[in-house]
């Protein structure tokens, strides 16, 4: 019942949000919708505890399900909280008619629907038509202010991602060919992959896999395939943008690791491991060396995101309990927390209207509660205790060393610095400083506040204190990942 209504939710939101003239009620619909939506999932992961998955006619949900929904739900719900004031200045500001706002709440949701959709479908050929939903829907948020730039960051979204899921259709098409020749199932389930996972060739899973890295990779903005993502995350509607790092790049994760659990089970974990340490490094080094030169904000921040998914791909190369456990970790600390930098980036720019930084000055003065949060969550991201990502940059430090990758371990912590540095001494520079004389200090609305300090909470204390049935849920998800199924 629970799988029905959390697809059910954003397709009647849609509909609703397409009748609805006036920005602030299809916002406040919305968020309530989605405040149901988390409390569902929250349900759902309690459910699967118990009874470990879930299948039905196209649909099959574990722990690892259940724990990606609930990450999509908790920044989906701050995004559409935040979204109401946001969207009601922009409109305002006459950054768009007031017409065009149903557009905006009619996309967020069959968006947020694909999302949801990619992660509860068991037949991996509907997974790629859902991860390919979730590009068409949020290209049209990507270009919304319909400017050149954003145009054309839309436009190169579409392209390269395309490529890039066409390389995964490659990829499933090969891991069909050996389940059906040599598992004698014709179906695309993953349940059914899994059976059969020890009869597979396994010259072909390597090839099938490669593609399927690649593929979906490009999509979750691994390097060198992330060419899309600074330009889509930088012109995208800030709320947008929130949902893009925080969770649109992981639901390509979950399509990998699924693809990974059958691979490991066919061919051992070597392969994936090889290939997941391999790209994870090079994605934060990449990462490093463009925080370090960049001068747009928002750009700043999308190449953070390339980091840190290199950080969660890194957790599954390292591998064994701990890495899958710290890359699942990661996965959700950095939702939050980027979620949380996204709308402080946004409130920076709107105030000084300009993504420059060096353009950007006294933040702290000029938008106290925004500037703050921003200045206290930089150092979060960047992974400073005591918060949230330290603990799981932590855990997945700990599990190369656990399985004796010194190198890649201390090439790992050398990077996390580069880019600790450059993080910190950017926004340092666009928080304190003189704000420009003629600016007027403003204050944010309560709402957007609110959905600032809903995700903080998150940010504090996630790595080390939370409920016991969210570390069940999490060592249940990684067991999954581990082949414990």
């Amino acid at each position: 019942m629970e799988i029905y209504l959390i697809l059910i939710i954003p397709v009647v939101l849609a509909i609703i949000s397409a009748l609805v003239e006036k920005p602030v009620i299809a916002g406040t619909i919305t968020t309530i919708g989605y405040g149901v939506e988390l409390l569902i999932s929250f349900c759902f992961a309690n459910k699967i505890l118990a009874v470990k998955h879930f299948s039905e006619a196209i649909f099959y949900a574990d722990a690892l399900s259940a724990f990606f929904i609930l990450t999509v739900s908790l920044i989906t719900f701050a995004s559409a909280l935040y979204s109401i004031s946001f969207i009601e200045k922009d409109v305002q500001n006459k950054k768009f008619p007031e017409s065009q706002s149903k557009i905006y709440y009619l996309l967020f949701n069959l968006f947020t629907f694909s999302m949801y959709l990619v992660t509860l479908v068991n037949n991996l050929g509907f997974v790629w038509i859902a991860i390919e939903m979730t590009t068409l829907a949020s290209a049209f948020l990507v270009g919304f202010y319909n400017s050149k730039h954003s145009v054309e960051a839309a436009w190169k979204y579409i392209i390269i991602c395309s490529v890039g899921i066409t390389l995964a259709l490659l990829g499933t098409i090969l891991f069909y060919y050996t389940v059906s020749h040599d598992g004698g199932i014709k179906s695309l389930n993953w349940t059914d992959f899994i059976s059969v996972a020890s009869k597979l060739d396994g010259h072909i899973i390597k090839i099938a896999f490669l593609f399927i890295l690649v593929g979906y990779g490009t999509k979750a903005g691994l390097a060198p395939m992330h060419t899309w993502l600074p330009d889509a995350h930088s012109q995208a509607v800030t709320p947008i943008s929130a949902l893009l790092s925080g969770v649109l790049l992981k639901t390509s994760v979950y399509a990998i690791m699924r693809f990974a659990i059958v691979t490991n089970k066919a061919i051992g974990s070597g392969y994936t491991s090889h290939l997941f340490v391999f790209f994870g490094l090079i994605s934060i080094t990449v990462a490093a060396v463009f925080v370090l030169v960049q001068k747009d904000l928002k750009r700043l921040l999308a190449y953070s995101s390339v980091e840190h998914i290199g950080i969660i791909v890194l957790g599954l190369g390292f591998g064994g309990p701990i890495g899958c456990y710290g890359a699942l970790l990661h996965t959700f600390n950095h939702a939050a927390t980027k979620a949380v930098m996204f709308f402080g980036a946004g409130e920076i720019i709107e105030k000084y209207n300009t993504h420059n930084m060096r353009k950007i000055k006294g933040a702290v003065k000029a938008i106290p509660f925004a500037g703050v949060f921003t200045i206290i969550t930089a150092f979060a991201l960047s992974g400073m205790p005591p918060f949230s990502v330290f603990f799981s940059e932590m855990a997945v430090l700990y599990a190369g060393f656990v399985k004796g990758s010194y190198m890649a371990s201390v090439v790992y912590i050398f990077v996390l610095a580069v880019v600790f540095y450059g993080l910190v001494e950017h926004i340092a520079g666009i928080s304190f400083g003189k704000k420009p004389e003629d600016m007027i200090a403003s204050k944010d609305p309560s709402i957007t506040k609110a959905a600032f300090i809903f995700l903080f909470v998150f940010v504090c204390v996630s790595g080390f204190l939370f409920p016991g049935f969210f570390n069940s849920l999490l060592k249940a998800a990684s067991g999954i990942l581990l082949g414990n199924i």
